[in-house]
């Protein structure tokens, strides 16, 4: 068989039956050039049986510890030969059109690294999914939200985002199609993230070296939120929390750092008080474990840094052009605005 020109990459862990209707919407795709790789962490609950006996055609990657979705993804990003690969995760529907509209996309638009489509929720699918809603964007401090979904507020989809700029800062790694010979260039995922924020990452360091990152509103997937872990989880919060302040450290250029990270650690510490004096401690705890984790690694976070601005073909400058011109927190919290209002700040 010739090599695909896509490659497909399911992470997972356990949960048969969301992988099943993963599955088995793929193969309905009216686009037919494509392999599928379940890399699976070790489930214990017969997945790796079902794909054997009814999808005989996934290639299926048997791993005896859980590598995390960092690592999975790296080991079926490497594993494949096509031109694009496809980060899919395993709780996810999609209609028949899903992978044309990405293709076609992407080779429309050869200085885009990376793209998603609209993700939304097959719990409720008016909805926006938490996940990456219409596209990832950044703030000034590094906070990441999406059109359609900012930190717990989500937004109806009625098309409001689909006139907009096909640029984004961030593509979600629910659905990421991405380009290989330019994460080739730049570098796998990060798999010391091992969860959550990784592919915001890649997508921040793709930036840096020149490329774009784009949404596709022409295609949608329908995402169970929050079915691998809930969004008050400890350990979620941690991970996302401790992911974030090493991807600015690795991306930011020294003089913006220099700036941006004191006052970005003022507001982490604000989340801590009004954690203990709001709500029930957790993400305060969350915080503080990840603040130090940043104050006891400098020199294996340092290092990573050096790798990324050894990539730099493009300026801060032009990179802080493509972010949120403010902070998100401020003005969600305080100003009260919403997904919509915040994006039609800065995007046309």
């Amino acid at each position: 068989m010739a090599n695909p020109r896509v490659t497909i990459v399911i992470p997972h862990y356990n949960g048969l039956q969301i992988l099943d209707d993963c599955l088995e919407s793929l193969f309905k795709n009216t686009f037919k050039d494509f392999l599928v790789l379940v890399i699976d962490n070790g489930s214990t609950d017969g997945s790796q049986q079902m794909v054997k006996e009814k999808y005989p055609q996934v290639k299926l990657i048997q791993n005896e510890e859980n590598r995390g979705y960092a690592g999975a993804c790296n080991q079926g990003i490497e594993l494949a030969r096509s031109e694009y690969v496809l980060l899919l995760n395993n709780d996810t529907v999609c209609p028949v059109n899903f992978l044309q509209a990405l293709v076609g996309a992407m080779d429309g638009h050869r200085q885009a690294a990376m793209a998603q489509p609209k993700i939304l929720s097959i719990q409720d699918p008016q909805f926006f999914d938490y996940s990456g809603g219409a596209g990832g964007e950044m703030d000034l401090l590094g906070y990441p939200f999406a059109r359609g979904r900012i930190f717990d507020t989500v937004e109806k989809d009625k098309g409001q985002y689909n006139h907009l700029t096909r640029q984004v800062f961030w593509t979600s790694g629910c659905a990421l199609i991405l380009r290989k010979s330019v994460v080739e260039k730049i570098g796998y995922l990060d798999e010391d993230f091992f969860a959550h924020q990784e592919e915001i990452d890649l997508n921040w360091r793709a930036q840096i070296a020149g490329y774009q990152n784009m949404v596709v509103t022409d295609t949608f997937i329908y995402h169970y939120s929050g079915y691998t872990l809930r969004q008050d989880n400890q350990r979620k919060m941690y991970l996302n929390h401790r992911n974030n302040l090493i991807m600015l450290i690795k991306n930011f250029s020294l003089p913006a750092l220099l700036l941006v990270l004191p006052i970005r650690v003022l507001f982490e510490m604000a989340t801590v008080v009004a954690d203990s004096i709001l709500w029930e401690g957790k993400r305060g705890k969350a915080v503080l474990q990840a603040l130090f984790y940043i104050f006891t690694h400098p020199l294996k976070i340092w290092k990573k840094r050096h790798a990324v601005q050894k990539l730099r073909k493009v300026s801060d400058r032009a990179i802080i052009k493509n972010m949120y011109p403010g902070s998100v927190v401020i003005d969600h919290f305080l100003r009260k605005y919403l997904p919509y209002q915040c994006v039609k700040k800065f995007r046309k």
